[in-house]
């Protein structure tokens, strides 16, 4: 593989040679009502896989079920009626963002960048497809060779909020900042959506013992704690601690560090040197 060639002009088939399909889509098939996806999201948010596709009739990929989508319907219908009376086809995004091995880095970024959402599907050697997340990406990442560290990444702020703040606010919030997570004020622990849809599946009932969920407060919602690295490390280094994390999340001097960060460090032009596997 050519050395001088950056990360964003090769290929996903000359990046991961091996593990590019290794990660099984979830997904789940079209009639199903969103309770039972909700469920699966609660344990796959934030992870490899991270969204759930939805198949048709014929097992083909139709759409595609992230946090975003549960957390924009609970605006518009805030009821348990969302969960038992709504079909996970009535609340998908269409048409899965489909890639190949040919496909460059720097288009699948754009991709992603297009809808919103950092997750594509690509067809796997057992007759369906494969995901690739951003947690996919800490795998590139973490192979790099380059002397950029944390510290030469943009620096993205901790959002914010406060003990008795309701659902509503805090999923507004999220929308209005372009966030999955929010900290508790002065402290590192976190909500995120795939917590919210957590709470809402195991404590809430699905909602069907509240009439009023977007003004209740998130204080029932047991927050995790983001790691707190102090060393300003190499973008390789921090890619392999976040890949060792089940759900990654960093905090650098007051900065927050997602995997995200690292698919878009991995466009600069000067990450050349590639190990392969």
């Amino acid at each position: 593989m050519l050395q001088d060639q950056s990360i964003a002009e090769r290929t996903l088939g000359e990046l991961l040679p091996e593990r590019l399909s290794w990660t099984l889509c979830i997904h789940i098939d079209k009639g199903k009502e969103v309770w039972v996806i909700a469920g699966m999201l609660s344990q796959y948010l934030e992870s490899a896989t991270d969204s759930i596709i939805v198949r048709d009739e014929k097992e083909n990929p139709i759409g595609t079920i992230g946090g975003k989508e549960i957390m924009a319907n609970l605006l518009k219908n805030p009821t348990s009626s969302l969960f038992y009376e709504t079909k996970v086809e009535d609340i998908m995004e269409p048409d899965p963002v489909a890639v190949s091995r040919d496909t460059k880095y720097k288009d699948l970024m754009n991709f992603w960048k297009e809808r919103g959402r950092a997750y594509a599907i690509i067809p796997n050697d057992w007759g369906f497809y494969s995901a690739i997340s951003a947690q996919k990406i800490l795998e590139i990442g973490k192979r790099c060779k380059t002397d950029l560290t944390i510290g030469d990444m943009p620096k993205k702020k901790l959002f914010t909020f406060k003990k008795g703040d309701t659902f509503g606010k805090i999923i507004n919030s999220m929308f209005d900042n372009k966030t999955r997570k929010i900290f508790l004020e002065d402290t590192t622990k976190y909500l995120s959506d795939r917590l919210i849809i957590e709470a809402i599946t195991e404590k809430m009932k699905h909602l069907k013992e509240t009439d009023d969920f977007l003004n209740e407060t998130v204080d029932i919602i047991g927050l995790e704690d983001a790691k707190v690295v102090s060393k300003n490390l190499k973008i390789n280094e921090i890619s392999s601690v976040m890949y060792d994390m089940t759900h990654p999340c960093v905090i650098y001097n007051n900065f927050l560090v997602t995997p995200w960060d690292i698919c878009n460090v991995l466009l600069y032009p000067e990450i050349t040197e590639y190990v392969s596997q």
